[in-house]
C-alpha cells in the first residue's frame, strides 16, 4: 500500500501543467537530439544544464531525464533508415534494422522500436519504483573484479554476436581493444600510443569510429558501385505499422530485452549498452520460426529485443543515482551535477528528504514514455519520407551532419579527419566481409575493462587470484570460458558457419 500512496504523490507533482510541459519538451528535444547523428544525450544535457538554473528542481530534472530516454528513443531512427548508429547503444539495432528499411519495411521497424522501448521504459519504471532498494545492494556486491568478469563475459557473448567466421570476429574484437588503449594511462597519466599527435592524447571517441565504419563506409561502398546499382533502398516502402506475424515475434523478444535491460541497467558502467548486445545474441541463439527471416537480413526480432534492452537499461541507470547516489553513466555524472546545483544531495536520503522529487521523477517517466510514443508514431511517415530523397542529395547531407556532430562533441577538426579515416577502414571491412559491430564493442568495453583490471590488482596488492576466489567473478569467467568452449567446439562451429552459410 505504500507504494500506492507514493506513486500518488509521484503523480500529483508530475501532473502539474509546468511539470508536463518540461516533460513534453525534454522528451520532444531529446526525440531530435537522438536523430541527428553524433549528437548524444551527454552533449545535449551537458548544453542545457545552465538552462535549468532558473527551473525548479523537480522540472529541471524532469526535463534532463525526458532528454535523455528520448535520446534513446531518437538514436535508432538513423540507425534503421541511414546505417548510423547515433548512440553507443544503437549499433546493435543497425544490423537488423537496416536490412529491414533497404527492403522497403522501414515503418514497421521504427514502430517495433517505438512500441519495445515504450513497454520496457514502463517496466523499468515499475521496477524502479518497486525495487530500488533491493536491487542496490545486487549493484553493491560487484567490486571491480566482478566488473572486469562481466565485461570478458561481454567480449565473449560479442564473438557469438557477429556473423561468419569466428577468427575474423575474434580479430574484430581484439582490434577495438587495441583502438581502446589509444589515449592517456589511467594509473599513471603518461599518453600511450598517441604517436605525439596531441589529439591522441584523450583517445579516439566512439562516435568518430561509429559513424567512419557504419555510416562512412557505407556511402564509400554506395559511391564504389555504378550509378543504377547505387539506390540503397530498392524496395517500395510497404505499411507502416507492423503486421500481426510481427506482433507475433516481436513480444517475446521485447519480454526478453526488457529482462535483460532491467537486470543490466543497474550496473555501472554501460548497463545499457551491455544489455543492449546481450539481447541480440540470446535473440539469435533462440530457434527460428518457419518462415522468419533470419538474423542479419532484417528480422524484426533484432530490433525490438536490442532497442527494449537498451531502454529498460535506461531507466533502470536511475536506481544507483537515485538510491546511492552513484552515477552509473555519464549523463547521470550530469544528473548529479543538476541535482547538486539546485542544493540536493543525490545518495539514500533522496527518498526521505525530497520524496516529491524521488516519486515526482518515477512518475514522470511513465508519462514521458507515453509522450515518446505518440511524438514518434505518428513521425514515423515523416522519417521515411527522408528514404526517397534521391542518394545524389542525401549522401553529402548525411556526409555534412556527420561532420558537424563529430565537431560538436569535442569541438575538434581532428575528429572531423578521423571519421574520413575510418570510413575507408570501414569500406575495408565491408570489402573483406568482417562485422563491425564487436570492434564497437571492444573499443567501449576496453578502457573500463583495463581501469577495473588495474583497480581489482591494486586492491589485492597484485594477486592475480582475485579474480576467481570472488565467487560472483569466479562464476561470471567460468560462463564466459563455457560459452567460448561451446562456441569452439568443432560440430557447433561448423553447425554455425553452415548456419550462416544458410543465411
Amino acid at each position: 500500500m505504500e507504494l500506492f500512496e507514493h506513486l500518488s504523490l509521484g503523480f500529483s507533482v508530475a501532473f502539474t501543467l509546468q511539470n508536463l510541459l518540461y516533460c513534453f519538451v525534454g522528451c520532444l528535444l531529446g526525440t531530435l537530439i537522438g536523430v541527428l547523428p553524433g549528437v548524444g544525450p551527454v552533449a545535449t544535457i551537458a548544453m542545457l544544464l545552465p538552462a535549468t538554473y532558473a527551473l525548479p528542481p523537480v522540472s529541471a530534472l524532469i526535463m534532463l531525464a525526458g532528454i535523455y530516454y528520448g535520446a534513446q528513443y531518437g538514436g535508432s531512427t538513423t540507425a534503421i533508415l541511414v546505417n548510423l548508429p547515433g548512440e553507443s547503444s544503437s549499433v546493435v539495432t543497425v544490423i537488423d534494422g537496416y536490412q529491414m528499411a533497404r527492403k522497403g519495411r522501414a515503418g514497421p521497424a521504427l514502430a517495433s522500436a517505438a512500441l519495445g522501448s515504450f513497454f520496457a521504459g514502463c517496466v523499468g519504471t515499475v521496477m524502479l519504483a518497486s525495487f530500488a532498494g533491493p536491487l542496490t545492494e545486487v549493484a553493491f556486491k560487484f567490486g571491480p573484479a566482478e566488473y572486469f568478469s562481466l565485461m570478458v563475459l561481454g567480449l565473449i557473448g560479442a564473438v557469438v554476436l557477429a556473423s561468419g567466421s569466428l577468427l575474423k570476429a575474434i580479430g574484430m574484437i581484439l582490434l577495438g581493444l587495441l583502438l581502446g588503449l589509444i589515449g592517456t594511462d589511467v594509473n599513471s597519466g603518461v599518453a600511450r600510443y598517441s604517436f605525439d599527435i596531441p589529439e591522441l592524447t584523450d583517445g579516439i571517441d566512439f562516435i568518430v569510429i561509429a559513424m567512419g565504419v557504419f555510416g562512412y563506409g557505407e556511402i564509400i561502398s554506395n559511391l564504389s558501385r555504378p550509378e543504377e546499382e547505387r539506390e540503397v533502398f530498392a524496395a517500395k516502402v510497404t505499411g507502416l505499422m507492423p503486421t500481426k506475424e510481427d506482433f507475433k515475434h516481436m513480444f517475446p523478444a521485447m519480454l526478453r530485452g526488457t529482462g535483460l535491460g532491467c537486470a543490466l541497467g543497474i550496473l555501472p558502467g554501460g548497463g545499457a549498452l551491455l544489455s543492449a548486445f546481450a539481447a541480440y545474441t540470446i535473440e539469435k541463439k533462440t530457434k527460428l520460426k518457419p518462415g522468419e527471416v533470419p538474423f542479419g537480413e532484417g528480422n524484426i526480432r533484432g530490433v525490438t529485443a536490442p532497442e527494449s534492452a537498451n531502454n529498460a537499461g535506461s531507466q533502470a541507470s536511475f536506481i544507483p543515482l537515485l538510491t546511492l547516489g552513484i552515477p552509473p553513466n555519464a549523463v547521470m555524472a550530469l544528473m548529479v551535477g543538476a541535482m547538486t546545483i539546485h542544493n540536493i544531495q543525490p545518495g539514500p536520503q533522496v527518498m526521505t528528504s525530497n520524496p516529491d522529487l524521488f516519486w515526482g521523477l518515477v512518475a514522470s517517466m511513465w508519462i514521458g514514455n507515453a509522450m515518446l510514443v505518440i511524438l514518434n508514431l505518428p513521425l514515423i511517415g515523416i522519417w521515411i519520407k527522408l528514404l526517397t530523397v534521391p542518394y545524389r542529395w542525401l549522401f553529402p547531407s548525411i556526409v555534412l551532419f556527420c561532420a558537424i556532430g563529430v565537431y560538436t562533441t569535442n569541438n575538434n577538426t581532428f575528429d572531423v579527419w578521423l571519421v574520413g579515416l575510418f570510413g575507408f577502414v570501414g569500406y575495408g571491412f565491408y570489402k573483406l566481409g568482417m562485422e563491425p559491430a564487436p570492434l564497437l564493442l571492444g573499443l567501449i568495453l576496453g578502457p573500463m575493462m583495463e581501469e577495473n583490471l588495474r583497480r581489482a590488482l591494486l586492491l589485492s596488492r597484485g594477486d592475480w587470484s582475485v579474480l576467481v576466489t570472488r565467487p560472483l567473478s569466479a562464476g561470471l569467467l567460468a560462463a564466459a570460458l563455457l560459452l567460448l568452449v561451446i562456441v569452439l567446439l568443432p560440430a557447433v562451429s561448423k553447425k554455425r558457419e553452415e548456419a550462416f552459410v544458410e543465411e
